[in-house]
């Protein structure tokens, strides 16, 4: 699955490589098991370019994950917060990583990694997305294009309609 979706996401001229781990035995029946089994190995297969053998990891993506659950009450196990439509789910992510990526000073970077990466060359605040999302809104009316707008409430940020 995530081949195709690397490819689709970023094209084949990229270094990618799958760590595969393998598992020891399962945990023996009538235990309880709140974790997965032992890793006993694990293995490296490139899948497209040169990756660099020392960022082959999933440590990368197991820590993006924990910070989604962390920041998004809607990806916290076990949570009655949830989207009822996927446009609130998608929109509820975009927010949070424009603000992850553009606003928030980053404790190891000290700076945002939008800053980091060459993206931006200041820290942004809040009122910058908000504007964002109105001069794409005001751009979308020009157009006379039916368009979806955003509504800040005491709540936060949401679709409206």
């Amino acid at each position: 699955m995530y081949v195709n979706a690397v490819e689709q996401s970023f094209g084949s001229d990229i270094d990618y490589a799958m760590l595969i781990k393998i598992y020891g035995a399962d945990v023996p029946t009538g235990e309880a098991r709140s974790s997965p089994a032992e890793v006993i190995s694990c293995r490296a297969v490139d899948i497209s370019g040169k990756p660099d053998p020392k960022h082959v990891s999933t440590s990368y993506v197991e820590r993006q994950n924990l910070t989604m659950r962390m920041h998004m009450r809607r990806f916290t196990r076990l949570t009655n917060a949830f989207s009822k439509k996927l446009e609130h789910h998608i929109a509820a992510i975009s927010l949070h990583f424009m603000y992850y990526n553009f606003v928030r000073i980053h404790q190891t970077l000290r700076v945002t990694p939008a800053m980091a990466a060459g993206v931006s060359d200041r820290m942004w605040d809040i009122a910058d997305i908000v504007g964002l999302l109105e001069q794409r809104h005001d751009e979308k009316a020009e157009h006379g294009k039916e368009q979806k707008i955003w509504k800040l409430s005491a709540k936060g940020p949401a679709l409206g309609f």
